[in-house]
Order: C-alpha cells, then sequence, then structure tokens
C-alpha cells in the first residue's frame, strides 16, 4: 500500500467522480483506476461500486475512508518533522475526539496553549467511534476528550472531568416549546422526532430518543448518522430531538434542558505515567481552566 493509493482513494470517494479525482491529482484518469484497482486487490474487496452514470462507496470502502484519511494525516505529520528547516523537532500532541461538536469546547483549551507553549503544534483528529479506542489504547492519541460514560476506563486510564453537559430536547427556535425552562419526556411525545447512532452521540441521548420514537407513529420518526445531520433537520423543521447541549451559537436552534434528567461528565482522557513532557504542560493548562 502507498500513498499515491490511498489519495486516489480519497479523492474519488470524496468526489465520487474519477475524472475530477484526476484533475485534483494532476494525473490521468485511468491512473486513478489503476492505483484504486490496486488497492482493491491488495485489500481483498472492492471499494466502491461503479456504472456507467454513477461511483458510489461500498460499505467496505466506507470503513476504509477513516483509516485512509488517517494514515495520510499522519505521514504528513511526520514528513513536517523532518522538513522542519531548521532541524529543530516539533512539538506535537495528538488529541482525538468523536465529532466536530468537541470542537467548540477545544477552542479555549487551544487558545491558553497557544499563549503558554506557543511553539505548540496540536493535531486534531476527528475520528469514529469504532476507531478511537484503540487508537487511544494504542497510544495513537496523546489525549482523547469525550463524555465520561461512553470510554471504558481501563487500569491505566485515567478519566479527568472539565464540565457537566446538560442534555436537552432540541427544537427550531421558532416551535412553541421555546419558552420553555425545561421540558419531560412525555411532553415530546406528539412531536416528530430525529434520531441517531448511539455511536454518534452520547449513549444517553440515544437512549431517550428510542424511548420517545416508541411513543411517534413510524413515519413521525427521522433517523440519520450524525449529530451535524440532526442539526440541520433541527434547523429545517423535520423534527426535534435530544442531545447534549452545545455552544455554538445558531439563531435558528434552542436547547431546552431535560427534566429529571442528569448532565453528563465531559473531560479528557489520558494514560496513567504518561512520559511525554508537553502532554504533561497540556494537561496542566487544561486543569488550571474554569468554564470550559
Amino acid at each position: 500500500m502507498n500513498t499515491q493509493q490511498l489519495e486516489s482513494f480519497i479523492q474519488v470517494a470524496e468526489n465520487l467522480n474519477f475524472a475530477r479525482a484526476a484533475e485534483i491529482l494532476n494525473i490521468t484518469q485511468s491512473a486513478v483506476s489503476r492505483q484504486i484497482h490496486s488497492l482493491e486487490d491488495e485489500l481483498g474487496t472492492k471499494l466502491f461500486n461503479r456504472s456507467t452514470r454513477t461511483v458510489t462507496l461500498t460499505p467496505e470502502g466506507n470503513v476504509f475512508l477513516d483509516d485512509a484519511k488517517s494514515i495520510i494525516a499522519k505521514l504528513r505529520t511526520a514528513t513536517a518533522k523532518i522538513q522542519h528547516r531548521s532541524g529543530v523537532n516539533v512539538p506535537v500532541i495528538s488529541i482525538g475526539c468523536k465529532n466536530e461538536a468537541d470542537l467548540d469546547l477545544l477552542c479555549k483549551i487551544l487558545k491558553e496553549c497557544r499563549k503558554e507553549i506557543p511553539e505548540l503544534h496540536p493535531f486534531l483528529r476527528i475520528i469514529p467511534y469504532r476507531y478511537i479506542l484503540s487508537m487511544f489504547y494504542d497510544e495513537e492519541i496523546d489525549l482523547l476528550f469525550g463524555f465520561k460514560d461512553e470510554i471504558p476506563i481501563r487500569g491505566d486510564t485515567i478519566y479527568k472531568e472539565l464540565v457537566k453537559i446538560p442534555l436537552c430536547c432540541v427544537i427550531p427556535s421558532s416551535h412553541f416549546f421555546a419558552n420553555k425552562s425545561e421540558i419531560g419526556e412525555t411532553e415530546m411525545y406528539n412531536e416528530k422526532i430525529i434520531t441517531c447512532s448511539s455511536y454518534a452521540i452520547p449513549t444517553k441521548a440515544a437512549e431517550i430518543q428510542n424511548r420517545i420514537s416508541q411513543h411517534i407513529l413510524p413515519d413521525q420518526i427521522h433517523f440519520c448518522e450524525n449529530m451535524q445531520v440532526i442539526l440541520t433537520l433541527v434547523r429545517a423543521g423535520y423534527g426535534i430531538s435530544v442531545l447534549p447541549k452545545l455552544n455554538f451559537a445558531d439563531p435558528e436552534i434552542k436547547y431546552v434542558p431535560l427534566k429529571n434528567i442528569e448532565p453528563l461528565s465531559y473531560g479528557f482522557f489520558y494514560k496513567k505515567g504518561a512520559s511525554n513532557v508537553l502532554q504533561k504542560k497540556v494537561m496542566s493548562i487544561i486543569k488550571k481552566l474554569d468554564n470550559i
């Protein structure tokens, strides 16, 4: 497996068009096809379904896309270290999280890190749940951010809470629930609901979504694959949902806390006895911050 194969695969996967991928990579379309065929032969599986009109990812191709991006990102980081003009080792810390919503909380942390460790190069990695645990346990990630209940804590894993985040009913700002101070589950039984896989959102949120769905007709339920799609459908008026409160400023969405539901503990995980000096400095900065 080589970088040409992976870069060809990523471009075809993101554009679903061999000609467009060839244009971006500045190679011929036949060269892109050869790279894809050789990669599929090496992996022993089809990555794309091809017809005369369309190109789509196979389930195997969809799974492999995240891995391919991760490999390319790591290679680029390694190359940057080697090619640094001064020959000084670039101080890089790898930070992992499950989705883009975590980046909002990380922004304040990174601002403080930039002040105190200006030479730091944070390597932010948004990785699906099915991969992030193994990468953390294999020490490919220095710090892992997430909800406490979502990450199994092994003997050498330490968790540090940063904030409590309430679970909320997420609604369009024009909805008649918007003026409420809190909402009970039963109040949502007459609404259309948007649900999501528990791998993409906290398990507790998925459990509440599923409980509410049991009281709603099937044609009133919309299914989706990630938090960003939930927010888009809520914003467009397709229904309401249940999510942790996010800090993104969005005038079209309102978060109303759920009644009698404990807030979720959010923080970061690291390995006990970490010897990385840079990692210790970053953790020290994080622990000093209030009101993340």
